[in-house]
């Protein structure tokens, strides 16, 4: 084969692969240029609740958002603290960051006021949306926000139905919660009502810290006497270590339950607790977090509702001589021994 036979064999073949070195070129560049790196303002509000960031990135992970490469959060902790909560949520806003998580109640509040007149997204979780007018519907949460709820009241109610079969002769019950909260009236109201229709005594004692509470207790003790059981509701004021020991002490020296909310320190314990799991929350609301950044409008997607969970301090009721009835024990998810 003569050399002008050879160009003319070889230049269509090579003609062919620089085509399709260049497509490939063109085709990896513009799919690097596409690749969005996205950046999350994590609110962490309360220690208590720490780890739902924990399911909120595990979950972010295993629908293809992985740290470092297409994803970076900006993860700030707090223990109810409004000006740092604000503070936090406008440097948020300054870093234009894509997506703000944040956890609790309040802390939502003040993050949906933050971001009010910016196109960024809030998602939240543990809150309750009763009486907060955090959302303008469950169905239809309207603006830049929705999120994972707490059914508040019913929760609460509930809480009330664990602590009656664990002491069915309580006639007196105490209440203890953080004062002037938003997410403590709506509670105490479904509270008032079950109250009334099972004939019994209900006896809220407000505070804003731990120092306040042991004197309100004492000041209660002095007018009514002890009471048969304390429940707590959810709130803050009652799963910080200190305002927990000043109850369990209390509760302690009078033997009498504990419950509400599942705590231990210092050696003591509450009895039961009933409360939505931390890390589920962070994965549900990682859902709606997926969905905003892929393009959907955050206000128009439904509010989640959390599912409880229900914990029975069997080793704390023993040691009061409470007799659990085994349908209670069969209703728990986790029995503590």
């Amino acid at each position: 084969m003569n050399i002008s036979k050879r160009i003319s064999f070889v230049w269509p073949i090579l003609f062919v692969l620089i085509v399709l070195f260049a497509g490939y070129v063109l085709l990896n560049s513009s799919s690097k240029k596409s690749q969005r790196i996205y950046r999350v303002g994590v609110l962490s509000g309360l220690n208590f609740l720490a780890d739902i960031t924990d399911g909120f990135k595990e979950k972010m992970t295993e629908l293809g958002y992985v740290e470092g490469k297409n994803i970076f959060y900006d993860i700030k902790r707090t223990d109810v603290d409004m000006d740092t909560y604000n503070r936090v949520l406008k440097q948020f806003v300054a870093d234009r960051v894509d997506l703000i998580f944040v956890f609790p109640t309040e802390a939502s509040i003040e993050a949906k006021k933050v971001t009010q007149g910016t196109d960024i997204p809030v998602v939240f979780a543990n809150v309750f949306t009763e009486g907060t007018g955090l959302v303008n519907s469950i169905r239809k949460p309207g603006g830049n926000i929705t999120g994972v709820r707490w059914a508040g009241p019913d929760m609460a109610r509930c809480a009330f139905e664990i602590m009656q079969q664990l002491v069915p002769k309580a006639k007196n019950i105490w209440i203890p919660c953080l004062k002037n909260y938003p997410i403590v009236n709506s509670q105490l109201e479904a509270l008032r009502s079950v109250f009334k229709a099972a004939g019994l005594i209900m006896i809220e004692i407000p505070a804003e810290n731990a120092t306040e509470l042991e004197t309100a207790i004492k000041k209660q003790t002095q007018l009514t006497g002890p009471p048969d059981a304390i429940l707590t509701v959810a709130e803050p004021l009652c799963v910080t270590p200190d305002t927990f020991l000043v109850l369990a002490k209390f509760a302690d020296e009078h033997k009498i339950p504990l419950g509400g909310a599942l705590m231990s320190a210092g050696g003591y314990e509450s009895v039961y607790g009933i409360k939505p799991e931390n890390v589920p929350q962070g994965k549900q609301a990682a859902f709606l977090a997926d969905k905003i950044l892929k393009g959907t409008p955050a206000g128009t997607i439904p509010v989640i509702s959390a599912e409880n969970y229900i914990i029975i301090n069997y080793r704390a009721t023993q040691k009061l001589g409470i007799e659990v009835p085994k349908g209670l024990l069969s209703r728990a998810d986790e029995i503590i021994r």
